[in-house]
């Protein structure tokens, strides 16, 4: 039976919460009238390049677009091609292409047209190559792109390798070389050199910013032969077979710099004072890119200077930039810009804010994706921190804002509980004695231990009450568990971690009075370290845990304000605590992170939110919210033996179960698949909801 062992559900820390789309503008636009969609409006829609004409004429060709478009639409300008991500294909993240007619667009995955990679993948950076005379032969034209198909060889390398696929025959083929991992291709005028953002020679080593590759150029036809042309620098872009474009931190802000790879001269194209990122050459000496010109804080009401915008800036000439979305459309953020009709018009992708009328909260949708596993469904939730009830009949989650907790059952979609500000609730937990009907949560503020944080319990959920009960006194607590029968609960605390505020594990004996009354709080482990992410076993036997107690000695206490990593797996018994078991280690530099486990519904495994496949794109280009803690990277999971803890040490082996360039956190596992008609929450996760959302 399909899902026999259930489903994984999670959310998407960083996705926009309103669709992304791809739009065009004239150079110098004068309203934003100018400004047109590019594709079909389906789904989300992003990182674009335009096809050539010649390439263009080799796809429509293929047995299944053959019907589509004839040769004469192109010659004629009636049809013109796009290659670019869509979430369209059950929300994988993978490439299309879309035929541009005068009158309509017609979109069609990639992978379908060319029978190329199939299953769970993540595609990125789509841009043609070939089409160039060598001798008295015609290179055959290709797609070069990211795929992150195959696992590196390494924990926490990048998964990421760059392909090329013969548009002609539909022959597939890796770019990177072996032990390689590269991002964010981009392809020369000629058609002959491809550069890429790579790691090579360094690897990841946590950074979430700033990666600091540099970038290597191979011939399309003999890849082996690739160079080194530039060391720290990203997003490569041609402006000729010989210029390059790239972006690098310099000091506290982005800039984008001009390289003559012939002469070795590197310039910087953009001032100082501004953020400039992502850009895209139009020639060898004018290049678009994305500004930020005012930085911004989160709550900020912000002004048009601190929206990303699109500029264009000539290498040659101190002139003003010109100033593309600003005119279009100036409170909104505007992404990885690229080249359309040698420069006549600039694209570029943003959220589809212009749907939202004022004051309108956004509509959100519940997404069933592939799953790797046949027999475990997955979905992604537009919201924080899901849980299930044991038998089925109920899922809780907290909104972006951290301020109102709802409730998906029999009723039907609605807040149960909610808050007067943002920041001030999270991680809600069921009873697992389903007939008691308890929610737990915590009160206060998240990510900041210093802070006093409460472990409520809000009873009577279904009927609507929306009373709450304190069960822990002072300190900073959180990550409540309740054990399978529902009389204990398992919390992370700080009470005994003194000036330095280290978190370990207790258990209230009573998990209807807490520490209250004759409630009686046992202490489960104890050290100088951060234990937290706590979760009973579905036997009772177990809690499992993330972890810092491995962190070097010469790591720092902290990174950024935040935790500095190093976290990893544990089990330890739930009667003896003296019984301790490393399941998944940690990295061994800044922002190793392997959190929020949870236990499958039959105790076999065990799913976490983790950097294990380190990044997937260049995070810069990425919509990343101002107050952003550090991200965990994508859902694993990690098959344990329940009977035997001597098994579990330091599982080496693990199965990716998301791949994204956003991160997916935490996870939760149900034994109701996706389409169980007992699972009563899925009754109501068909149609849009709209929780109140910061942005």
């Amino acid at each position: 039976m399909a899902e026999k062992r259930g489903s994984i559900a999670f959310f998407a820390t960083y996705k926009p919460p309103v669709p992304l789309d791809i739009f065009s503008c004239p150079v110098s636009p004068t309203s934003r009238h100018d400004e047109l969609p590019m594709t079909d409006g389906l789904s989300d829609n992003y990182n674009c390049q335009v096809i050539r004409p010649e390439a263009l004429k080799t796809i429509i060709k293929c047995p299944k677009l053959a019907s589509e478009a004839k040769e004469d639409d192109v010659d004629s300008g009636r049809l013109s091609g796009l290659v670019f991500v869509s979430e369209r294909d059950k929300n994988l993240e993978t490439l299309h292409i879309a035929l541009h007619f005068t009158d309509k667009v017609k979109v069609f995955s990639f992978a379908d047209v060319y029978g190329t990679f199939s299953d769970v993948r993540m595609e990125d950076s789509g841009c043609i190559a070939g089409g160039y005379k060598d001798g008295n032969r015609t290179i055959d034209h290709y797609l070069v792109y990211v795929t992150t198909k195959y696992p590196a060889r390494y924990r926490r390398e990048p998964w990421t390798v760059v392909y090329k696929t013969n548009l002609r025959t539909g022959k597939t083929q890796p770019l990177t070389r072996s032990a390689f991992t590269d991002l964010s291709p981009s392809v020369s005028p000629s058609g002959r050199k491809v550069a890429v953002a790579s790691f090579q020679g360094k690897g990841w080593n946590g950074e979430i910013e700033d990666l600091k590759t540099d970038i290597f150029v191979m011939n399309v036809e003999h890849p082996l032969e690739r160079k080194r042309v530039i060391r720290n620098g990203g997003w490569p872009t041609w402006g000729s077979d010989n210029v390059i474009f790239f972006h690098r931190k310099v000091g506290e802000f982005w800039s984008v710099f001009r390289a003559d790879i012939s002469s070795g001269e590197l310039v910087r194209v953009t001032p100082d004072g501004i953020d400039a990122i992502t850009p895209a050459a139009i020639n060898a000496t004018k290049v678009a890119v994305a500004t930020i010109r005012q930085k911004s804080s989160f709550g900020d009401d912000r002004v048009e200077a601190q929206y990303r915008h699109i500029e264009i800036f000539n290498s040659t000439s101190s002139e003003e930039s010109i100033k593309i979305t600003q005119i279009t459309r100036p409170k909104a953020d505007h992404f990885n810009p690229f080249v359309i009709d040698g420069g006549k018009r600039i694209g570029y992708h943003r959220c589809k804010s212009d749907l939202l009328k004022h004051g309108d909260d956004i509509q959100r949708n519940f997404h069933k994706l592939h799953s790797p596993h046949p027999d475990v469904g997955l979905f992604r939730l537009s919201g924080v921190f899901p849980t299930f009830s044991k038998d089925g009949s109920k899922l809780a989650f907290v909104d972006n804002e951290f301020k109102d907790v709802w409730l998906a059952d029999s009723q039907g979609l609605r807040i149960v509980y909610e808050m007067k500000g943002p920041d001030n609730i999270f991680s809600p937990v069921w009873n697992q004695d389903p007939q008691k009907d308890i929610l737990y949560v915590c009160v206060g503020p998240s990510f900041n231990a210093g802070k006093t944080l409460e472990i409520c319990a809000i009873p009577n959920v279904y009927s609507g009450a929306r009373q709450r009960r304190k069960l822990t006194r002072g300190f900073n607590n959180a990550f409540p568990s309740t054990s399978p029968d529902g009389k204990k609960l398992v919390f992370r605390s700080t009470r005994d971690g003194g000036d330095k505020q280290y978190k370990n594990l207790y258990i209230m004996e009573d998990a209807e009075v807490g520490e209250y009354g004759n409630g009686k709080i046992t202490r489960l482990t104890n050290g100088p370290w951060i234990d937290t992410h706590c979760q009973w076993s579905p036997t009772g036997d177990w809690i499992v845990f993330s972890s810092t107690r491995d962190k070097p000695k010469y790591a720092p206490e902290t990174d950024n304000g935040l935790d500095p990593g190093y976290f990893a797996v544990f089990l330890v018994k739930a009667n003896d605590p003296s019984v301790v078991v490393r399941v998944i280690k940690s990295g061994y530099d800044l922002a190793g992170h392997v959190n929020h486990p949870f236990f499958s519904p039959d105790g076999k495994s065990i799913a976490v939110t983790a950097d294990l496949a380190a990044v997937s794109v260049d995070p810069i280009s990425l919509p990343l919210f101002l107050h952003s803690v550090r991200p965990y990277g994508d859902v694993f999971t990690v098959d344990i033996d329940p009977d035997d803890i001597n098994k579990n040490k330091d599982v080496k082996k693990f199965n990716r179960i998301t791949h994204s360039r956003y991160e997916n956190s935490p996870p939760t596992w149900t034994r109701f698949t996706t389409e169980d008609p007992n699972a009563t929450w899925n009754l109501v996760l068909k149609d849009p909801y709209t929780p109140s959302c910061p942005c």
